[in-house]
């Protein structure tokens, strides 16, 4: 009978935190999936979606998927980002939490990485860091400053600066660090998002020309990108 009863507490606590917490997820076709100025995709378009979970307490967890392309390296097709974490604040927020970049059929490629953030207004800046960044089984850090801007007419305007650094840089990419940057445009249309964004660099000498088919390319690239989230604003 206890055991009975304490099922039942566990089904009313889970049922009470379903009811104080929302799902949603999105969804994304883009041009060329650059990540921290590089391209993760040999230049080619990705396809990208993500399922989240947010409780009001500030707890969060989420799946992000992509299709990649590291040429001939690995026998890698797809990214799956785990992310769990917990935030909170109005006119100045914060953000703590974790991400596992998992990479199916390849696993000599999946790693850790850790996070914390804050915002204000219309800035917020993000620490990472990783104990075995790219699984090379070495440290590295990542820090970036973004802004974001409503403009009229539905459009809107962001940037970004990124700083790499660590042992894991230089396994990674033969490099000791490199800055990464960025600067766009979007437009709300109805339910869904048009982003034009120029997406450049440090020019990574190691990898650019080095390797086949643009594999891990930095050179700046224009990147076009139409997303949307669901569920979908009935207004």
């Amino acid at each position: 009978m206890k055991f009975t009863h304490g099922l039942a507490a566990v089904a009313l606590s889970f049922t009470a935190m379903a009811a104080q917490a929302e799902i949603t997820g999105t969804a994304a076709v883009t041009s060329d999936y650059k990540w921290r100025g590089i391209s993760q995709t040999s230049g080619d378009p990705a396809i990208q979606g993500s399922i989240d979970y947010a409780h009001e307490s500030g707890f969060y967890a989420g799946v992000w998927a992509s299709n990649v392309d590291f040429g001939d390296c690995c026998d890698e097709n797809a990214e799956v980002d785990l992310i769990v974490g917990y935030g909170g604040g109005e006119t100045l927020t914060w953000d703590v939490g974790a991400v596992y970049y998992w990479y199916p059929g390849a696993d000599d490629l999946d790693f850790p990485e850790i996070y914390a953030g804050l915002g204000y207004e219309w800035f917020s800046a993000k620490l990472w860091y990783s104990n075995d960044f790219g699984n090379y089984d070495e440290s590295a850090f990542y820090l970036e400053g973004n802004g974001e801007w409503e403009l009229p007419a539905n459009f809107g305007l962001t940037a970004h600066v990124g700083y790499s650094d660590g042992d894991g840089i230089q396994a990674a990419y033969g490099e000791d660090n490199y800055f990464d940057w960025s600067i766009g445009v979007s437009y709300t249309l109805g339910n869904f998002d048009l982003g034009l964004a120029w997406v450049d660099g440090s020019d990574l000498e190691s990898l650019d020309g080095t390797l086949p088919d643009d594999v891990s390319n930095s050179e700046g690239t224009a990147v076009f990108t139409i997303s949307t989230a669901f569920p979908w604003s009935q207004e």
